[in-house]
């Protein structure tokens, strides 16, 4: 047991330093939607509302 924290130590000591070099972390900038991503969104989005529609239509007639 003393053995596995002996190899935990040094491990720690190691890797303590290459954390320290890392460099920092540039966010990526995302891409405007085009025209044809917007329509096919609208498209999904007016689907998903009638097919929900459809779905209070047949449950409320039971």
């Amino acid at each position: 047991m003393r053995t596995f924290s002996v190899f935990a130590a040094l491990w720690t000591l190691l890797a303590v330093p290459v954390q320290a070099l890392a460099a920092g972390v540039q966010r990526p900038i995302p891409n405007p939607q085009s025209a044809t991503a917007e329509f096919w969104f609208f498209s999904a989005s007016v689907g998903l509302l009638l097919a929900l529609a459809a779905v209070h239509w047949l449950v409320a007639r039971r």
